[in-house]
Formats: structure tokens, C-alpha cells, sequence
């Protein structure tokens, strides 16, 4: 038997070689069963009979099916003649319909796709192109056979090139790539050429073609190498751009350039401010302080002037050189006439009489009763705590950053409302940059470098830690029971009731579907005459370069999808190549990605515990000296799990800074005349309750915040209690220093002493406190509700720290200042020594150095003008460096310093090579149902040219400038080519008990004759609102297959939401950004992306029937983080100013309407803002909230320092302005600076720390 089937194939071959090449003739005819040279295929290989004989007339339903499947070949009935039976062309359209479900969205395109397989099969002089090339016999129908199993087809180059020019664009609406990458086998989109296009086609390997084909593609006339006889098929492909022959309008802009309308750019970025060829701003700040520094000499010109010849007025016949010295006698020795006393120095007068008198009761009212105070005040204090007990504490980033009434958190709430919140990522990123790369020559693919990481042995070290990963169970509380992955997977596919290998895990595993056997298989070849073994490494070529394919193109035959059904695309399993070189990746990147349910719900804290094992395993695994990798990694949680660490490490820093500050607090306060004397006169006890002040009063005020439901942060636990310590030790010292430097009066009580001295300084503590205060209250109406609750908790925590201040403290001073005049130890109250206490005043070691150098030194006449100068100088330089300042905070800030985000955050920059997605989401009140309503939505034929997803197309040409880099998908897109009648995806029962519903694809044809719509396959169809109504829930819940790939489940089941009514509620178009690597960029993608927004839904407002209100809006996981960015400038100025106002109000108020005071202060605290934010730009720290929080800090600070001196100065009745300054600088500036040393000290404990902050 065996010897009789070789006998005939050797006459075959022999009839073959005789076989003439003529027009009307056919080289096969019918069909005769299998291949049975291939396998396992995707499609029955069904192949042809060899049959050298006339073309047949085709008349009645042969006719009919012919012009159904080809009608390029139709030359009208009677007339019409074809190498194909019914039989084969049955065959033919099963297999068209495979492709015309991604090619029909471009009917000119399905049309040459058609064409040339048709010519190839049906073709009335097939014989003149094709060439059977190798035939086998078998056994059909109990007869045997020669079947056609390889062919030579000869097409002219300008048709393939035509036809092939008609697809390459053609889009895939699910994942924003070319329909033309699944056809091209290993070469995907980019390399893709007709050559290769059609080689693909032709392979049977690829598992849809059902035997050999060999293109030849012939140049013009030229007939060298051609059989004798063969004359190239060279019939007329369609342009993208054309219409068909069947009335189908030219494909749309997204699938053809021909077709797009000139479209401009985005506007790119103004220009940098430039004068003169200068950067502008330097240039208007050079002018600037050159304008304010001849002011300013002016100024001192004319004073100089002006106090001369007032001098000579005054001296009359003294001599013109007499000395300075007897000048400032003669001056000291004037009598100040009433007359010179201005209405400011008398209202100011008046108010610091009425609020000494005030204080000076109530200090002596308080220093008369201390202990009751005390008690009285612990008391308050307690009640205002017991709100602690109720204190809520916020980690949510978004909750601290983004205000519930901001435009991006709306946005959130609506986009996590209607398609749930963006599911949970795990991640790892897996280098080996000690691996060196070798050489690979493929027998398919020719030499392909391989990175040290693309690796054999390093591939299975990644399976083996994925599948311990996935096998992670731990019991769960909330679910009591033992819970696993499955529990709270992201399973698009078969999301109601998972298994492990239904959950998303993407990986370079997933291209074996994570099976050890399918990465060790190997087979062996013959490509060309070349014979060679293909392996792992062929396989992984062809789905890197094609991973949507469902069969590779190599002997091993394997799927390329993932295990749980959907593509893994290449950039989410590989990073760190260039261009489309694969192979030479530098990083494997491993994702879980997990549903992100709302914190109420069980199962959110479910996925915390999953990710807490998941982190733990990663951990382990990377101390494990076996390792071979260097990774970086992240889980969800980690975020928040970071800077809540850093918290907890930070609080013994915080503590032993408060120590610090205790001591400094009391070894500066004391007095030490003698050793005798060091217990009696220091000041533990003092700096103690001090502190104990500032730590009630920020207790208080959380406590009180507490009670009415204003929820706390990490930044009011670190800066709040600074802030207050701040303020709360100055007056302390202001306090107890003046205490201790004024002598007692005869006959003056040491209760009445405490109230004299507290009549002398309230006035000022209290200037600066309500200033503060409202400050504070006014920063809190900052939308961003970090800087919010920290101002209002500031706010009140001052206000406290000054009530504490007026009565626990000055009964504490009181308690101690008894001891002391009995000359007891403190800490050892019981032993008291000899030595008497001084009657002279203490004024301690600053004030006299102030006094007698520091003062006279900075006030002599030039030091004066070179200081006015050098500050002049530093404003506006500060001026120019801050608007140069950089708007933003990068997420490494945010992270301490030894966090392993930072390395994840730097793989994330380095490997990846997309950006984050961003969803175009439609809001209600657009008719979808309408066909002007899918036009305005769609990019594919009949589709508007500036459509809502075409707009999207034309910004990915400028990724650069609009941010994204890969087009939307579109469910409105991919409906309508599952509708299309030309392929398998809608059809309808025609038998049985389900008779007239919805059939899906995978179901034998014999059941499902039936179309669920009339029309021509490759027209611009548009569903009825009844079909739409009726059809849709079908497509969102059809699972993709080979047999129809535009399925929406997974894709679009989520992305669509319909009301009772059947309208479309909400629904969404993901893109992607392009690679975003700093907050900067993250702001810019945010503007552009609502920009391209806004424009979209202008031109969406104008179809028929839609809603005024109706909106579409971007979204991305990270807007609510960095929207605060577009307006935190403009925010920031207002809450400054807003901190500055009450400065001057209740400066000028408490003065005495003294304008001139307060506008001092007020200048001088904005060049103190300015020159920090100078400093910052210098310092390279980012402006943001964290910042802006910051700066509000630094305007409380400085309103302290200021006010006290502009205040003290005010008041001095010197009678010379630079004898009033030294006496400010020297009694209150002692003081002050003393305070400074103290925050200066406690800033280095905030250094040591590891968190930005």
C-alpha cells in the first residue's frame, strides 16, 4: 500500500510539472478532507483537491455564495466563472470572518484582504498565478485523494504593496494597537512588510491556514524566475482612502492616514521671559533692587539733609564741627514739647496703659492663688482631652492632599462610583546586571541578542516565586476563613467566581501559561532545507514581537496568552529595551493586580493581609543569598505602610528633641550668681511645666477638634507641637527673663511683682499670639485639607498655649518664685541653703553683650546703610529665585530615606515604558444609542473625523506635547464590529429552546444561521436603539476567542454602566499616558488631559439630543494627588497673604492704630517669606503643601520674632529712632534670640528624622 501511494504522488508531480499555465483553468477544485501533514490547529486545516481543469460556470446558489464571499470576482450572472466549490467557499468565509472581525472597522482593507484569497482559491484563471507545489494522497469519502498542501501564488508587487498600505494602520479598539501586529507573526506592527504580511498568511504553522503558501511578490513587468506561463496576479486594491465597490465610505483617520484631515499640533509651551537676551525675571529683578537701592540712598541723602539743617536750627551759634558725642548729649538733654508727640504715640500709649493695667491684675490675681489655677487649668485641660478618645487619625494620601470638593476627587468618586475603584497593584521589577547576554541564531528569526536576564534558568526562578506568590493563604478575621488570592484577585475574564488561574498575573511566564514542561519543550524543525531544533527561546521571540496570538508560528505550536486567557503585552512582562529589541530587555516585571474594594467593605482588608503576606514573601526572597536577582518591588499598601513607619521611628527623635529643648530650656532660664546657689536659682521645674504648657495646649486642641469630628494627620503630630514650642518657649523667655532682670519695689509684693512684670510683657505676648492665631484660622480656608486641619488645630493650639500661658504658667512662675525667696533646692524642696538671693537685677551674659557691641555695631551709621543694602540685594534676588521655583512633590520625597520605595520608584522611571492609563469618561445625558451619537464616539468607517476617540488618536501624534502615547479603546468601536454580519461574533439561535437569542461564536454554525443584523459586511453598519438596547448586554458579557476576538468581557464589561431604562450612564475610554517621571510632567499630562477634556465634550454637546450639562473628564489613579499642583501657586499666595493681613491689623490695633509699626512688621515678614522661598529654590525643595504648610509655619514664626521687637521699639520713649532700635535690640532682642537658639535646636531633631518633613 505503501509503495502504490508513492506511485502516485510521483504521477502527481509529474502531472503537475505538465500542467499548463492558461487563463480559465484551475489547478484545485473542491475540497477533499484534513491536511494530513498538520495537527493541532486553531481551525480545521480543510485543503483542496488537485484537479487541472476548466474554470466552472457558476448559476444559482453556487453563484449566489460567490458573490456573498468574493464579489471583486463577480462579472454578473451568466457571466461569472469560478475555481471554487460551494464547498470551498463555505470554507473560505469561515476563514475571512476571522480576520473581518479586526479588519472590517476599514472596509477597503477587508476588501484586499478578500480579494487576494480569493483570487488564490476562486479565481477563473487560477492557474495563471498559482503553482501547486506539493500535494499528498489520501483516503476521502473511502476514495483516495490528492489534495493540494502547498502552493506558489505570484501577485504583482504594486497590488500587495496597495493591499498591504490599506491594513498596517487598521487599529484594535480594545488595545489601542494595529490590527496588522496578529498578522505578521514575529515581526509585529513595526517591521511588519507586505513580504512578511503575506508570508504569515501562507504559514500553516501559524495554526489558520490550512496548508502552505508561498508568496512571491513580482516588481512591475519583470519576469525573471517565473514559471513559464505564470503571469502575476495584478488585479486593482483599494486605498485606504477609497470607497468600495460595494458603496462602504473610506476607512476613518484612525485606521488610514490618507483619510485625516490637517490637523495642528498642540500649542507647545510659551517660551521662557527673556529681555535684552536675559532671562526677563533677572533682568526686572536686577532693575528692581537697583531701583529700591537709590530709593534708599535717596533717602538716607535727603534724611541726612534734612536733620543738618534741623541740627543748625536747633543749635543757633554752635560751632558746625563740634563733636558727635556732645551732639548726642545736647540731643539726650532736649525737652520733648507736646506738640512733637504725634496722635499714633499717644493712641499707643493709651493702649499699652489700658492692657498693662489689665494684665497686671490678672497676673497678680494669678500668682495669689496658684495652686487653685493649677488645678483649675489641669482641669479644663482634662476636659478638652477626653476628646482623644474619639481622635481619627487620616493616612489616606487622598484624603490629606485632595479636597472632597476638588475637581479631581469628584472625578474620582464618580469614576469609583460607577466602575469601581482602580484595582490594587503589586509589583515587582527583577534585574540581573551580572548576567551577560548571549547570542541566539533562531532558525526562524535569524540572530537575536538575549540579555543576561532572558535567561532559561532566571525564567523559572521568576515561575517558581510567582507560584509561591500565588499560593499565599493566611486566615482572615473578616472572611472566617482561610483566604487566598482568589478572594481578592482582579479576574477580568470570570470575575464572579475565580480560580488561581483566572486571576490576573502578568508576567514573561505567562507567554508558557506558567508551565514548566510548556519552557523545557522542544522540537525539531525544518524551515527552508534548514533542519535545527526550536526551543523556549523561538517561542518567546514570536509572542514578545505578537502577543495576542493564540498559536506561535514554531514547530512547538504554543499560545502566547496568558493562563487566565487575556494577551500579556510586551511592555507589562519586559522593560528597559530600545526600540521593539525584545529580547535584550534589561528587567523582567512581575504585576498582581488585586480588586480595590471601598475601605468599608470585609474583603478590602482581606487584600491588606494579602499584601502583607505578598510583601513579607518579596522580602524574605531578597535576603535569601541564593537570589540571583537585584529588584525593587511595591505592593499597594506600601505607601501608606511607609510613611506610617517613618512616624513611629520618628516619634523617640521627637521625643528626645523635646528633652533637649526641657534643658536648654532650664539651664538658660536660671540664674547662677554661685555654686552655692545652682539648685535654688535654675529653672527645672519651670522649663518643665513650660513645655508641659505646649504639650496641654496642643492636647486641648486636638482633644477639642476631636470632639466635633475634624479628623487628625501625621503632619499636625509632627508640626503642630513645633510650632507652639516655637511660640509658647519665646514668650516663656520674654516672660521669665524680664521677671529676672526687673528688680522688686519697696513695699511691692512678690504676687503684685509677677503682675507688674506680666502688665509689661502680656501686651506683647499677646500681640503675637492673636496674631498668630488668626493667622492660622484664616490659613484654614486652604482648599487642601492637610493645611486645613493643621491650620485650624494651630490656630486653636496657640490660642490655648497663650490662655495656659496667662494662667497655669504664671502660677507656676509664682510657686517657684516663693521657693526661691526662701532659698530652697529646687528638686529638693526640703533643703534650703545660707546664701541670700541678690537684690541687683540678673541680666544674664546676651543682654549686656547685646548692649554694649552688638547694638551700637549694627546701628552705626554705615553698618545701617550696608545692611539695608545687603538685604535689599537678598529680596530681590530671593525675588528672582522664586519664580524659578518648582511646583510639585515627587513621591520619592515623600518617602523616608531608607524605604525600599525609593529603589522601586527608580526601577519605575528606569524599566518602564508606558505610562500610567487614563480614562476618557463619558457622564449622563448623551443618546449612544443614536447613530450621530456612535459617530461622534467612534474612529472607524462612517465615523466623525473628530470624533470623541479620533480626537484621542490625533494627540498620541504628539506625545511630547499632549502626554499620551497610546490611543483609547473604544467599546463603542468594538460593538459595532461584533454586530457586523461579516463575522462570527452576533449570531442568533435559529433552533432549539434558545431559538432567537444571542449565540456566541464558539457554537457550531449549524445551530446559528441566523445574523443579528442585515447588511453588507463591510458597510458602515449602525445599530437600531432596539438592537443597541438588545445586543448590548450581550457583547459586555461575550468572552473573547479565537472565533471572535472583540468580545467585551474583561475589555468592557466594567466600562459601560446602563440604568433600568437601558441608558448609558456612565462609560469609558482607556488610553495610555506617555512615560511620566516627575510631578511635573504628572501636572502637565493632568492639564493637557482635561483640556483635550474640555474640547471633547464642546463637540459631543453639539449632537442631537445631548444634555447641556453632559461632560466628558480624564482620569488617571494619580490626578487627585496632583491636581493641587494647577492652582497651588495662586492658593499658596492667598493663604500667605491671607496669614499676613491679620499681622498688620492686630499689630496696628494693639499699638494704637500705629500704621507705621505695622506696616514695618508687615514688610519685614514678607521678605522673610520671600528670601525662604529663594532659599528653597537654591536648596532645590519643591514647592507643594507640604511646603505651603511650611511657609504658614514660618510666617507664624516670624510674626513672633517680629512683633516683639517692632513692638518694644514702639513703645521705647527713647528719644532718637536709632536709641529706640538699640534699646529693642538689646532688651527684647536678647530675648528673642535666646528663643531662636531653642528652635534652631529643635529644627536639627526635625533633620535627624527620616521623612521629608
Amino acid at each position: 500500500m505503501k509503495h502504490l501511494t508513492a506511485a502516485i504522488t510521483v504521477l502527481a508531480l509529474v502531472m503537475l510539472s505538465e500542467a499548463q499555465h492558461q487563463a480559465g483553468f484551475c489547478a484545485f477544485y473542491d475540497e477533499c478532507g484534513r491536511n494530513p501533514s498538520l495537527d493541532e490547529t486553531l481551525i480545521p486545516p480543510i485543503v483542496p483537491c488537485l484537479n487541472y481543469s476548466p474554470a466552472r460556470h457558476l448559476t444559482g446558489e453556487h453563484y449566489r455564495r460567490f458573490k456573498e464571499v468574493c464579489p471583486m470576482l463577480d462579472q454578473g450572472e451568466g457571466n461569472t466563472y469560478g475555481c471554487c466549490s460551494i464547498g470551498q467557499l463555505a470554507s473560505l468565509e469561515t476563514s475571512l470572518s476571522l480576520s473581518k472581525g479586526v479588519l472590517n472597522r476599514c472596509p477597503s482593507c477587508a476588501e484586499n484582504f478578500a480579494h487576494m484569497h480569493c483570487m488564490a482559491t476562486c479565481s477563473p484563471n487560477q492557474t495563471l498565478a498559482v503553482k501547486v507545489t506539493k500535494v499528498m494522497n489520501v483516503t476521502y469519502l473511502g476514495k483516495p485523494r490528492d489534495v493540494v498542501v502547498a502552493y506558489n501564488a505570484y501577485i504583482n508587487n504594486e497590488f500587495a504593496d496597495t493591499a498591504f498600505q490599506s491594513c498596517k494602520n487598521v487599529r484594535l479598539p480594545a488595545t489601542g494597537g494595529f490590527a496588522i501586529s496578529t498578522m505578521c507573526g514575529r515581526y509585529g506592527a513595526t517591521l511588519c512588510t507586505p513580504q512578511r504580511w503575506y508570508d504569515f498568511q501562507g504559514d500553516s504553522s501559524n495554526g489558520l491556514a490550512p496548508l502552505d503558501i508561498d508568496f512571491f511578490l513580482i516588481k512591475g513587468h519583470d519576469t525573471t524566475g517565473l514559471p513559464e506561463g505564470v503571469i502575476p496576479y495584478n488585479g486593482r486594491a483599494l486605498g485606504c482612502n477609497e470607497y468600495t465597490p460595494s458603496g462602504s465610505e473610506p476607512c476613518s483617520c484612525q485606521d488610514c492616514e490618507m483619510s485625516c484631515p490637517s490637523v495642528s499640533p498642540p500649542a507647545t509651551p510659551p517660551p521662557p521671559f527673556r529681555l535684552l537676551g536675559m532671562d526677563g525675571f533677572l533682568v526686572i529683578s536686577i532693575i528692581l533692587s537697583c531701583v529700591l537701592i537709590c530709593a534708599f540712598l535717596l533717602y538716607v541723602i535727603v534724611s541726612f539733609w534734612m536733620s543738618s539743617k534741623k541740627r543748625k536750627d536747633q543749635s543757633g551759634e554752635k560751632r558746625k564741627n563740634k563733636s558727635k558725642v556732645k551732639e548726642e548729649k545736647d540731643i539726650l538733654k532736649r525737652t520733648i514739647h507736646p506738640s512733637e508727640v504725634t496722635c499714633a504715640d499717644k493712641t499707643s500709649l493709651v493702649a499699652q496703659d489700658f492692657l498693662s493695667s489689665v494684665f497686671q491684675r490678672w497676673g497678680t490675681l494669678m500668682a495669689s492663688y496658684p495652686l487653685t489655677v493649677l488645678l483649675l487649668s489641669a482641669i479644663v485641660v482634662a476636659v478638652f482631652s477626653v476628646g482623644l478618645k474619639s481622635i481619627e487619625l487620616t493616612t489616606d494620601p487622598v484624603e490629606l492632599w485632595s479636597a472632597p470638593n476638588s475637581q479631581a476627587r469628584q472625578e474620582k468618586e464618580f469614576h469609583d462610583k460607577n466602575f469601581g475603584p482602580f484595582f490594587r497593584t503589586n509589583q515587582l521589577i527583577l534585574t540581573a546586571p551580572d548576567r551577560k547576554g548571549d547570542i541566539y541564531d533562531s532558525l526562524l528569526f535569524g540572530k537575536q541578542n538575549f540579555s543576561g536576564i532572558i535567561s532559561k534558568d532566571l525564567i523559572i526562578q521568576v515561575l517558581e516565586l510567582q507560584q509561591k506568590i500565588q499560593k499565599i493563604e493566611f486566615w482572615s478575621e473578616d472572611l472566617n476563613r482561610t483566604a487566598s488570592l482568589k478572594d481578592v484577585c482582579y479576574a477580568p475574564l470570570n470575575p464572579s467566581n475565580p480560580s488561581l488561574t483566572d486571576c490576573a498575573v502578568n508576567s514573561l511566564p505567562q507567554y508558557f501559561q506558567n508551565s514548566l514542561e510548556n519552557i523545557n519543550a522542544k522540537a525539531i524543525m525544518t524551515e527552508l532545507g534548514v533542519t535545527k531544533e526550536v526551543d523556549w527561546r523561538d517561542h518567546l521571540i514570536y509572542c514578545l514581537n505578537s502577543p495576542l496570538s493564540f498559536k506561535d508560528i514554531t514547530a512547538l505550536g504554543m499560545s502566547c496568552m496568558a493562563d487566565y486567557g487575556a494577551p500579556v503585552f510586551t511592555f507589562l512582562a519586559v522593560g528597559g529595551y530600545s526600540d521593539d529589541d525584545y529580547t535584550n530587555a534589561k528587567a523582567l516585571i512581575l504585576t498582581f493586580s488585586l480588586n480595590n474594594f471601598p475601605r468599608e467593605n470585609p474583603k478590602f482588608n482581606v487584600a491588606l493581609q494579602w499584601e502583607k503576606e505578598f510583601l513579607k514573601i518579596v522580602q524574605d526572597y531578597e535576603k535569601d543569598p541564593a537570589t540571583n536577582f537585584t529588584f525593587a518591588y511595591m505592593a499597594e499598601r506600601s505607601l501608606e505602610d511607609e510613611i506610617n513607619r517613618t512616624t513611629a521611628e520618628d516619634i523617640p527623635i521627637f521625643m528626645i528633641s523635646y528633652l533637649v529643648i526641657f534643658v536648654y530650656i532650664a539651664v538658660a532660664l536660671g540664674e547662677y550668681s554661685s555654686c552655692k546657689r545652682l539648685l535654688v536659682d535654675s529653672k527645672f521645674l519651670v522649663g518643665l511645666g513650660g513645655i508641659l504648657v505646649v504639650g496641654c495646649s496642643v492636647l486641648a486642641s486636638m482633644g477639642f477638634y476631636s470632639w466635633i469630628g475634624l479628623p487628625s494627620s501625621l503632619v499636625i503630630l509632627q508640626v503642630v507641637p513645633f510650632l507652639v514650642l516655637a511660640v509658647g518657649a519665646d514668650n516663656i523667655f520674654i516672660f521669665v527673663l524680664e521677671y529676672q532682670r526687673d528688680v522688686r519695689r519697696d513695699g511691692e509684693t512678690r504676687e503684685q511683682h509677677i503682675g507688674r512684670v506680666l502688665g509689661h510683657v502680656a501686651p506683647s505676648m499677646l500681640l503675637c499670639s492673636l496674631s498668630e492665631s488668626v493667622c492660622f484660622f484664616l490659613g484654614a480656608l486652604s482648599t487642601m485639607p492637610a493645611v486645613r486641619s493643621f491650620a485650624l488645630y494651630a490656630a486653636l493650639a496657640v490660642l490655648m498655649d497663650f490662655a495656659l500661658q496667662m494662667t497655669a504658667f504664671v502660677a507656676l512662675l509664682s510657686l517657684d518664685a516663693r521657693r526661691q525667696d526662701k532659698n530652697r533646692c529646687e528638686l529638693f524642696c526640703c533643703v534650703s541653703v545660707s546664701e541670700k538671693h541678690s537684690d541687683k537685677p540678673n541680666e544674664g551674659f546676651l543682654l549686656p553683650f547685646m548692649r554694649k557691641y552688638y547694638a551700637p555695631a549694627l546701628l552705626h551709621r554705615y553698618t545701617r546703610i550696608i545692611v539695608m543694602v545687603v538685604f535689599i540685594l537678598m529680596f530681590c534676588a530671593s525675588i528672582f529665585l522664586m519664580l524659578h521655583v518648582k511646583v510639585g512633590l515627587d513621591q520619592e520625597l515623600a518617602m523616608p530615606t531608607d524605604s525600599y520605595m525609593l529603589r522601586y520608584f527608580s526601577y519605575l522611571h528606569t524599566y518602564f515604558e508606558v505610562g500610567v492609563p487614563v480614562y476618557f469618561v463619558t457622564k449622563r445625558g448623551y443618546d449612544f444609542t443614536s447613530e450621530e451619537g456612535m459617530n461622534a464616539v467612534c474612529s472607524s468607517v462612517g465615523c466623525d473625523q473628530f470624533s470623541l476617540t479620533q480626537k484621542i488618536q490625533y494627540a498620541t501624534n504628539y506625545p511630547d506635547l499632549s502626554y499620551i502615547a497610546i490611543p483609547a479603546n473604544s467599546w463603542v468601536d468594538d460593538f459595532i464590529d461584533w454586530l457586523n454580519p461579516g463575522s462570527r461574533c452576533c449570531r442568533l439561535y435559529t433552533t432549539g429552546p434558545n431559538q432567537g437569542q444571542f449565540c456566541p461564536a464558539n457554537i457550531s454554525s449549524l445551530l446559528c444561521w441566523d445574523k443579528c443584523m442585515d447588511g453588507s459586511a463591510t458597510s458602515a453598519i449602525r445599530p437600531t436603539v432596539e438592537e443597541f438596547h438588545r445586543f448590548l448586554p450581550d457583547f459586555l458579557g461575550n468572552r473573547p476567542d479565537l472565533q471572535c476576538s472583540k468580545g467585551g468581557l474583561g475589555a468592557y464589561d466594567t466600562s459601560v454602566v446602563v440604568g433600568d431604562n437601558g441608558e448609558i450612564i456612565a462609560s469609558r475610554f482607556m488610553a495610555y499616558h506617555s512615560t511620566l517621571t516627575n510631578s511635573q510632567e504628572y501636572t502637565a499630562a493632568l492639564q493637557k488631559g482635561r483640556e483635550l477634556a474640555s474640547s471633547i465634550t464642546e463637540a459631543m454637546r453639539k449632537v442631537p439630543g445631548t444634555s447641556p450639562d453632559f461632560e466628558v473628564f480624564t482620569y488617571t489613579l494619580t490626578n487627585v494627588f496632583y491636581e493641587q499642583y494647577l492652582t497651588i501657586v495662586p492658593e499658596g499666595l492667598f493663604n500667605i497673604s491671607m496669614c499676613l493681613l491679620p499681622t498688620f491689623v492686630v499689630c496696628c490695633l494693639l499699638l494704637g492704630l500705629d500704621l507705621r509699626s505695622g506696616l514695618l512688621n508687615l514688610i519685614t515678614i514678607i521678605m522673610i517669606v520671600v528670601d525662604t522661598v529663594g532659599v528653597m529654590t537654591l536648596w532645590s525643595i519643591d514647592y507643594n503643601a507640604v511646603s505651603l504648610i511650611n511657609l504658614v509655619t514660618a510666617v507664624g514664626i516670624s510674626v513672633e520674632f517680629v512683633s516683639h521687637m517692632t513692638r518694644s521699639f514702639a513703645l521705647s520713649i527713647k528719644p532718637t529712632r536709632v536709641e529706640r532700635a538699640a534699646e529693642a535690640t538689646a532688651n527684647m532682642g536678647s530675648a528673642v534670640s535666646t528663643s531662636s537658639f531653642r528652635t534652631q535646636s529643635y529644627m536639627k531633631g526635625f533633620k535627624a528624622t527620616k521623612s521629608f518633613l
